[in-house]
């Protein structure tokens, strides 16, 4: 599916749609994510609240499309799927159904229906790994969570985010959920530090650390994942941006004295190319030869660049300061994460 999916979405972005849903529960069935995150999963595609409830009552969840647990039953009204055992799914949408409903409905239907073994009523599993991920819980929640995970103490991990629609060519070992945070709906999959071959895109793998770390590696791995850019750049590290990683995590626009520059130089559609190259080649020279241009071309380019910010981009710490801004700019301009809206 994975492999059909990425060939598809190459001729027709709009037309993979359904097979990108498909794919996406494929993908949480694979990593054995509980009934929390498929509903989120659920909701988030739909854009509207999802639930599950039990033939015998005594199960019933619903989540809003961010993946927050909603109290009570569910409206009288809704877009439901029977299963096994009297029980079943849900879409809690207020207005008329959408194209991609009823294919949401039946792949989270069967998917709660691998998860649970509804003909063997399977308990659930505890959401350890939102639990052992969340900066918010104590110390010593986060560790037992983790523990209980069957990660061990003192070796080191590292935190996998990529959205819904993520292209899994190989899915690496580890616990895995689906979770919310400010910037979307996330698979996450713990991994260990020395896991190799991870084959998936868009995504972004945080740093090393112990199982108390694992929140910050999360958030890492976040800010790696908006800085991706597939197909050129589909899986970034973020070890590979050192500290700035933690300066972006930390830091907002509001900090950044540049943003409505760099915003205004972006606009040239020669521009992110070039400030680029600028910033990685020692030279002016071999910038224009990594770029495939005539010297003094690359030169009006920079002259352009430097009376436009007001500051030289390429002297002493001024390339850094460039650097901060475009990858920042990258940050504000990621869509990444942005869900495709339904065909209509």
């Amino acid at each position: 599916m994975q492999e059909l999916l990425g060939r598809i979405a190459k001729l027709d972005p709009e037309a993979s749609l359904g097979l990108r849903v498909i794919a996406c529960f494929d993908e949480l069935m694979a990593g054995e994510v509980n009934s929390h995150a498929l509903a989120s999963a659920a909701a988030a595609l739909a854009g509207c609240p999802a639930g599950f409830r039990s033939g015998d009552g005594s199960r019933q969840l619903r989540v809003d499309s961010g993946g927050v647990s909603i109290p009570g039953d569910r409206p009288a009204e809704v877009a439901a799927l029977s299963l096994p055992n009297d029980s079943e799914v849900w879409l809690e949408r207020e207005d008329a159904a959408l194209p991609n409903d009823e294919l949401i409905l039946e792949r989270f239907g069967l998917a709660i229906g691998v998860r649970f073994g509804l003909e063997r009523q399977q308990l659930e599993t505890p959401r350890d790994v939102a639990l052992a991920l969340d900066p918010a819980a104590t110390p010593e929640d986060r560790s037992a969570a983790a523990v209980r995970l069957g990660l061990m103490p003192g070796s080191g991990y590292r935190v996998l985010a990529a959205p819904l629609f993520a292209v899994f060519e190989k899915r690496p070992a580890g616990p895995t959920d689906v979770i919310t945070s400010e910037h979307g709906t996330l698979q996450v999959v713990i991994v260990t530090d020395d896991t190799e071959d991870i084959a998936v895109t868009p995504a972004g793998l945080g740093p090393s650390g112990s199982i108390g770390e694992l929140p910050r590696s999360l958030r890492a791995a976040v800010v790696a994942l908006r800085l991706s850019r597939p197909p050129e750049e589909g899986l970034v590290r973020a070890e590979n941006f050192g500290g700035l990683v933690e300066l972006l995590a930390e830091s907002s626009d509001t900090t950044d004295p540049d943003a409505a520059l760099i915003d205004e130089i972006m606009d040239s559609p020669w521009a992110e190319s070039t400030v680029r190259v600028l910033l990685e080649a020692p030279t002016i020279r071999q910038a224009a030869r990594d770029l495939g241009l005539h010297h003094s071309t690359v030169q009006s380019r920079a002259e352009q660049i430097e009376r436009c910010l007001g500051y030289d981009p390429l002297s002493g710490y001024n390339r850094t300061r460039l650097g901060i801004s475009v990858l920042r700019w990258r940050l504000r301009n990621s869509r990444v994460l942005e869900l495709p809206g339904p065909v209509g």
